[in-house]
């Protein structure tokens, strides 16, 4: 597949919407362990700070998107308190491959004139209400492929995994302590951030010795269950040109891209592979970039190990080279293509994928929320010095890459640029 460069971006071919939409404004709440708060008081607080981010109005807003797991408020109830008019609005049920597939459509009813700017967001209660594979939650009635799974011990996303996980280690001697580094990179852009839930760095011997989940996996190796609400707004390139900031460009889109079967991942093999290998021939040739081309990734960290197999599969790094790649450096502060460079889900706090997608927004626009010095007009002088309590802007940040993950056989995907 041949690549393009930036210069290409600009003459999309017809049919191609590469270019003209952009994420305009972003916010969110704190990161938490016990908000206090209703998702809905916390969902108007996050779409109320992507509009003042984007310099918007309620009344600029005329479309709303969600995504929920049976734990957040509908937008026509944030909306109202908004006191937006929606031309439009879509509640889906959806976790991790929600994001990017969100946006996707976004830009799809932008583009029939359904509406000309949508708000999408995210309110949960991860931690103090329903919590994934644990408490707070209805059980549903056991049925389809969960028959297997429940009776086998399999109800919790690590647990379901994990095979993945351990078929790749066994296939291409990929250790526990290569993959510990996922976590070692992500929890150096925590602690570059204020928000971050943890944001104390960590080593390979504090993730291997933290105590056992579902083998492979230890407890640093799992995202951190937080309570938080964030939100995008999503519009035309045209119209970002008269707002606050420079626009992330939305050069491509991939959504809820699926492996051949849906059931139980490994009914279709290698289970090793997961669905960014498929979602790839879609991706980069609509955004007329290749894996080569990006500056900074945002790669779906539930696990560590979700991460690793992401990034071989998007081609960021030949299939059973991920050990080495997510080890040796590059997805660091300071390395080739950082990786979650706010800390991710495993640090800065778990929102089924938005924090990603709103941390590479700030790094295209060079505005990341770091300890850097604030310079006479109120924005941070970034030093790219990425010691602890430091800087974590990505230098030259030119384009970026989301890989959104909803289970092994499920994801989503976004390449962006700077506007």
């Amino acid at each position: 597949m041949t690549q393009g460069s930036l210069k290409d971006v600009e003459s999309a071919a017809p049919g191609n919407l590469r270019d003209k939409y952009a994420i305009v404004g972003v916010g969110e709440t704190a990161y938490t362990r016990d908000s206090g708060r209703t998702t809905r008081h916390m969902g108007v607080e996050a779409v109320r700070n992507a509009l003042a981010d984007a310099g918007l109005e309620p009344g600029d807003v005329d479309g709303m998107m969600s995504y929920m797991v049976m734990d957040s408020t509908m937008s026509p109830t944030i909306g109202a308190d908004m006191g937006m008019r929606l031309n439009y609005y879509m509640d889906v049920l959806g976790g991790g491959s929600s994001i990017e597939a969100l946006i996707g459509l976004a830009i799809g009813v932008i583009e029939a004139g359904m509406c000309n700017t949508v708000a999408i967001f995210r309110s949960m209660n991860g931690a103090t209400g329903a919590r994934m594979g644990g408490s707070g939650r209805v059980a549903p009635a056991i049925s389809g492929d969960g028959l297997f799974s429940a009776a086998n011990g399999q109800t919790s996303p690590a647990q379901i995994f994990a095979h993945s996980f351990m078929r790749h280690m066994y296939e291409f001697g990929t250790t526990p302590e290569q993959v510990a580094h996922v976590k070692v990179f992500h929890s150096w852009g925590a602690s570059n951030n204020p928000k971050a839930y943890y944001s104390q760095r960590v080593t390979v011997d504090d993730v291997l010795s933290s105590r056992p989940i579902a083998y492979p996996l230890h407890l640093l190796d799992c995202c951190v269950e937080t309570d938080n609400a964030t939100c995008l707004i999503v519009t035309s390139a045209e119209r970002a040109r008269d707002l606050k900031h420079t626009p992330a460009r939305i050069l491509s889109v991939v959504g809820r891209c699926m492996k051949p079967r849906m059931d139980m991942h490994y009914q279709h093999g290698p289970i090793t592979r997961v669905a960014g290998y498929y979602a790839r021939d879609i991706l980069w040739p609509n955004a007329g970039v290749g894996p080569e081309d990006v500056d900074v990734t945002g790669s779906y960290d539930a696990f560590s190990f979700t991460t690793l197999l992401q990034l071989e599969d998007y081609g960021f790094c030949a299939k059973g080279e991920g050990g080495d790649y997510v080890s040796d450096g590059t997805i660091g502060l300071g390395g080739r293509r950082p990786n979650n460079t706010a800390g991710g889900h495993l640090c800065e706090g778990y929102t089924h994928g938005m924090n990603m997608v709103i941390e590479n927004v700030r790094q295209l626009r060079g505005e990341v929320d770091d300890y850097c010095p604030l310079g006479p007009d109120g924005r941070r002088q970034h030093t790219y010095e990425y010691s602890e309590g430091g800087c974590r802007q990505v230098r030259d940040c030119e384009i970026s890459a989301n890989l959104g993950w909803g289970m092994p056989n499920l994801g989503s995907a976004l390449v962006m640029r700077k506007g």
